[in-house]
């Protein structure tokens, strides 16, 4: 047999070419490991030999010729294995054991074999089986020390030997240049006392266990020992050393250093703590902030965040983030340090500074990459020469080490980021560089949605203060004061309306509304609802039928949205709903009629104080259209509050559904403002602000940022004296016209209004005698003298007058073109019992 290839001359070998980092060549590595030196066959499936090495035939005699083909089986020398059972060969991935072979001489061999069995397809015998003849011969002697080599050479971890009274025995040259400390200054030491820190103090505990245990130990840490530049990762392993009878004679410890996969780890739970807490909310500078909070102090020492300054003005940032020219102007919207108060800073949040080409961020934009720097940089100092405050800074706090990193999304440059070290003294490597774009990458996308989804809220905010009163009307009913707040959280501008829409007859109608869902599409639903809303209005409908006709109008709605094609970029849905109150109050009777569509009750504040809700009859929101609506009437003494609102204002979005206890708080602050209802100013009883109200009443209710649209609505009512109507019922007779004409007179005289005298006889004789003429009984004529003159004819009739062209013979038809004429404004309006012709006067033009 040949002469084995020993470990030492292979050692010798790989040594010769010192240097080499490639392995050696196929057949500079089969002489090295000495191919021979291992007996192999492959079997197949069967067990019939298909292959069979020169080592097979120096360990059995038998040549290849002369076994190809034979059972495996042939060769043992008993019917039983000696060690490990009788394998089975189908269904293992692997056997070993000891074998008992019969030689070609028919010695009997008992051989140690390890087989493993092959994949079908794999183009190789079915079973592979090795034995090393090396095992047949004695140990070298360079075997004791392999293993003394091995422990003092070992590549992979750091090793130290400790006795059963954890002082170290035996350190390895790892450990040595770890500690910056030889063998023999540690020898005798405890761990604690090697490495000053807490660290060593849990590994010595650690050690401790295993003495006690006997079970292995495993620590992880993160520090600076006396031999390295920087900090390091170290896992350590601890377990027992035992001699031949199981006794622990001492404990290895084992300190792998783990700094690249630390920092791999740590970079991976970087990102995902960014991805969990950047863009947490659609606001830009929160955005940028959350980048600066995730990176200071894990990646940078102090961490800005510039945007393009042209993004101030312009819906969409420009095209070219670098100016044609002139400086790159940048505003800076956040930033964040190690060092309270960010001294280092000479941008302060909200400032714009100017940076000339050849600066970092300018040459970031430009490259269109993140960029390294150190401030020794020849490029940095040039720029730092011609900015001697930041040159100041940068020299006062040490800064080290700089990142630039564009800011883009969606193929737009939005800013740039600027990641700083100073108290860290490791400076910023490539995968630092690598790890800032990726988060700014991160961060870059939502601040432009962010960006996105402020212009798109400003533009809905924008048509839905359109769309609302731009200032209530005069009217002599009620005095008004109103609030509306757009939501401040993700939501975006929803669909709340409120409304005061003056109507015949000195009364007026109060409206409060919330179209569901957000977004442009919800602004646009509410204007049509509102106009829906007045026109229903103008025809002086009840409450409960003005609702059911908005009912079917949004019915109609949602029937066309689903037809039709919808736009997901401005949020719009096929889901059309709303809920409304309408309330009619008459100042004449003081009596109030209210219909709601599933909407929040009204509560109301009676002259002494007191605070309550009107009970509405339960009724769905617009657009179900399953049950009728029904109105409810209120008798509101004078100085009366009546307060409608949104369910933006009374929901607590961090209990869902708790309307009651937004109701309740409602219902407080109403009344607290109420103990001090009136003021004294000069001895005179002043009643308190209206916008005053609704300023304590958001405040107390609502949060900084409310999560959804608020509307509020408050009206103080008012009451026409007796004397200022006069009311007569007329005789279905036509003589009784000229009667009439003269109680009016009379009655016009008495309130000082004789100017309009010749106005009101011709209104009233037209209106009067269509009545008599065309209508059915009874008859009355009512004046109201307020503001404004107003003339109604109620009649039984149920059929309403209509203008119409007389032509030139025609004896009729101009009566009421003259009535249209002459008046402000005129109208009809039905009742249960017939119907009312009306006409108003503005008194101011007589």
């Amino acid at each position: 047999m040949e002469q084995p290839v020993t470990v030492g001359r292979a050692i010798r070998s790989l040594g010769a070419e010192p240097g080499a980092a490639e392995a050696p060549a196929v057949a500079d590595l089969a002489e090295l490991v000495g191919e021979p030196l291992t007996a192999r066959v492959t079997l197949d499936e069967r067990g019939r030999v298909t292959g069979w090495n020169t080592g097979a035939e120096r360990l059995l005699g038998y040549s290849a010729r002369q076994m190809t083909g034979r059972r495996a089986a042939d060769l043992l020398a008993e019917p039983i294995p000696v060690r490990g059972g009788l394998p089975t060969l189908a269904g293992l991935p692997r056997w070993n054991g000891d074998v008992a072979l019969r030689h070609h001489d028919g010695r009997k061999l008992t051989v140690r074999v390890l087989a493993h069995h092959r994949a079908p397809g794999t183009g190789a015998g079915a079973w592979l089986l090795l034995s090393a003849l090396t095992r047949r011969q004695s140990r070298p002697a360079l075997d004791d020390s392999l293993v003394t080599w091995s422990f003092a050479q070992s590549p992979c971890c750091a090793l130290a030997l400790y006795d059963t009274r954890l002082r170290l025995r035996r350190a390895n040259e790892g450990m040595e240049q770890t500690m910056a400390l030889t063998e023999e200054e540690m020898l005798g030491l405890r761990v604690s006392e090697i490495v000053d820190d807490e660290a060593g103090e849990r590994a010595e505990r650690g050690m401790a266990r295993v003495l006690r245990t006997g079970e292995p130990q495993y620590e992880e840490n993160y520090l600076r020992t006396p031999g390295e530049t920087s900090e390091h990762a170290w896992s350590v392993f601890m377990s027992a050393l035992r001699d031949a009878e199981g006794t622990i004679r001492g404990v290895c410890l084992a300190a792998h250093d783990m700094t690249e996969q630390f920092w791999a780890r740590k970079r991976l739970q970087l990102i995902a703590e960014a991805g969990r807490r950047i863009g947490s909310t659609l606001d830009v500078t929160r955005t940028a902030q959350e980048l600066t909070d995730v990176t200071v102090p894990a990646l940078a020492d102090f961490v800005s965040v510039d945007l393009l300054a042209a993004l101030d003005d312009t819906a969409e940032p420009p095209a070219q983030a670098l100016p044609a020219d002139g400086p790159l102007l940048l505003r800076r919207v956040a930033l964040r340090s190690v060092t309270p108060g960010a001294p280092e800073a000479v941008v302060a949040p909200g400032q714009v500074d100017s940076y000339p080409e050849g600066s970092a961020p300018y040459e970031s934009l430009r490259a269109g990459r993140p960029t390294l720097h150190a401030v020794t940089d020849t490029s940095f100092t040039e720029w730092l020469a011609h900015d001697p405050e930041r040159a100041a800074r940068i020299r006062a706090f040490g800064i080290h080490s700089v990142m630039t990193v564009p800011l883009v999304a969606r193929g737009t440059t939005l800013g740039v980021a600027f990641f700083v070290r100073y108290r860290d003294p490791d400076a910023f490597r490539h995968d630092d560089l690598v790890l800032a774009g990726e988060l700014a990458a991160r961060a870059a996308v939502s601040i432009d949605n962010a960006r996105r989804y402020t212009r798109e809220r400003a533009t809905a905010v924008t048509l839905q203060r359109s769309l609302l009163p731009q200032r209530l009307p005069r009217q002599a009913a009620v005095e008004v004061a109103s609030r509306y707040l757009p939501a401040g959280g993700h939501a975006g501008v929803g669909g709340d309306w409120f409304d005061v829409i003056p109507l015949s007859g000195a009364r007026v109608a109060l409206v409060v509304g919330d179209v569901v869902g957000h977004g442009l599409h919800a602004s646009a639903t509410m204007g049509r609802l509102r106009t829906a809303v007045r026109t229903l209005a103008d025809i002086d409908l009840p409450p409960d039928e003005l609702l059911t006709h908005l009912d079917d109008l949004v019915a109609r709605l949602s029937v066309e949205e689903e037809g039709g094609e919808t736009s997901a970029d401005v949020g719009t849905s096929a889901d059309v709903g709303a809920t409304c109150l309408y309330a009619m109050y008459d100042p004449v009777s003081r009596r109030c009629c209210l219909a709601g569509a599933g909407h929040p009750m009204p509560a109301v504040v009676s002259p002494e104080g007191n605070v309550e809700l009107i009970e509405l009859p339960a009724a769905p929101p617009l657009g179900v259209g399953s049950l009728p609506y029904e109105a409810t009437e209120a008798v509101l003494p004078e100085g009366s509050l009546l307060v409608l609102y949104t369910n933006g204002l009374i929901e607590d979005r961090g209990r869902a559904g708790d309307l009651d206890a937004g109701v309740h708080r409602l219902l407080e602050a109403l009344a607290l403002p109420q103990a001090l209802r009136f003021a004294r100013t000069g001895g005179t009883p002043v009643a308190p602000s209206l916008d005053a109200l609704c300023d304590t009443v958001l405040a107390d209710l609502l949060p900084q940022r409310p999560a959804d649209d608020v509307a509020l609505l408050v009206a103080r009512t008012r009451a026409l004296d007796e004397s200022q109507v006069a009311t007569w019922a007329v005789p279905d007779d036509p003589s009784a016209v000229a009667q009439t004409r003269k109680d009016v007179v009379a009655q016009l005289e008495r309130w000082g209004l004789s100017d309009a005298a010749f106005v009101t006889e011709l209104v009233v004789s037209e209106l009067v005698t269509n009545a008599i003429r065309h209508a059915q009984p009874p008859i009355q004529l009512r004046l109201i003298h307020d503001a404004t003159l107003i003339c109604e004819v109620s009649d039984g009739g149920n059929t309403a007058p209509h203008l119409r062209r007389a032509r030139t013979y025609d004896e009729g038809g101009r009566g009421l073109l003259l009535v249209a004429q002459m008046t402000g404004r005129w109208g009809t309006r039905q009742s249960a019992s017939g119907k009312t012709i009306w006409a108003e006067q503005t008194l101011s033009l007589q």
